[in-house]
């Protein structure tokens, strides 16, 4: 079945519109990107969230001019499959690429197993620990919402329980080194869902990592949160993780993730992290502690 190409200007919602091209099975046309911008056209993180796509689907087509500032892209099967790995780009995380990735592999022909190296945490996408404490639990609360009506529900019970993100390796800001794994099942259907009322903070749990700094650097930054959120909550801990080795990548840094969940069995999640070399030193590890101010509880 052909469709109407649609028509975008600009590079805003890059990949929001790549995304619900794929889903819908629309072709879209991008112009004017970045045209009066000094460098102008498509950026390194686009063009590889680009060749990402080719990988997880078939059949989908490319077109970009000499310039990079049009593009033509007309999707294909999303078909997911085992045995995935992708190099992403270092001027953005993992995560920039995973958030994506969760939606357009559960509709996919065959469950998505993939393997995405390089940026885990830097202070611009969502980091390996947000998505793994905060994303994941919240979507896996999504699919679970419809479990129990009829044979749909129980598959998409299944499909919760088979949804999986690991974090193999660290990887900060300039040099990246890091590598996660990613698993997302595929479902029949989804079922609407609403989340309106937050409700009221209960709990608060966290992380505290750093990579190739000194170990008691995590320990200053779960003082300082600690410092903070004890005195609106009591029921606060905050874990660490100072890597070393092959398992901290190729740059230093550090940061800092709280997840708070409220007494509806919602997740509200703020992050700080700090990283690029000169920079992720332990005299900046105060910074840190005005993110965690960040939580309206």
């Amino acid at each position: 079945k052909s469709f109407i190409m649609l028509k975008f200007k600009g590079s805003q919602n890059f990949r929001q519109r790549l995304l619900c091209s794929t889903l819908s099975g629309r072709p879209i046309r991008i112009d004017d990107i970045r045209v009066t911008s000094i460098n102008p056209g498509l950026r390194d993180f686009e063009a590889s969230f680009l060749r990402l796509l080719e990988k997880i689907t078939n059949g989908c087509v490319v077109e970009i001019n000499e310039t990079g500032t049009s593009l033509r892209y007309r999707p294909g099967v999303i078909t997911g499959g085992s045995g995935l790995s992708h190099d992403c780009c270092l001027s953005r995380a993992v995560g920039y690429y995973v958030e994506p990735l969760l939606i357009l592999g559960l509709f996919g022909k065959k469950p998505l197993s993939i393997t995405l190296r390089g940026v885990t945490n830097d202070s611009i996408d969502p980091t390996a620990d947000f998505l793994r404490t905060a994303t994941l639990p919240v979507l896996r609360k999504v699919l679970q919402s419809g479990a129990g009506t009829g044979s749909n529900g129980d598959a998409n019970s299944s499909a919760a329980d088979a949804l999986e993100f690991k974090v193999v390796n660290r990887g900060m800001r300039p040099l990246g080194g890091g590598e996660v794994q990613l698993r997302v099942p595929i479902i029949k259907s989804l079922e609407s869902f609403n989340f309106t009322d937050e409700g009221m903070v209960k709990r608060i749990r966290g992380i505290a990592f750093s990579s190739r700094v000194p170990p008691q650097v995590t320990n200053r930054l779960v003082e300082g949160a600690r410092g903070i959120l004890n005195k609106m909550l009591a029921d606060v801990y905050i874990f660490t993780d100072a890597v070393a080795g092959a398992n901290a990548g190729k740059s230093p840094g550090y940061g800092l993730t709280l997840v708070a969940e409220t007494n509806n069995g919602n997740l509200l999640a703020s992050e700080w992290c700090a990283s690029g070399g000169a920079g992720a030193s332990s005299e900046g590890v105060g910074g840190g502690m005005n993110g965690s101010g960040e939580f309206k509880l």
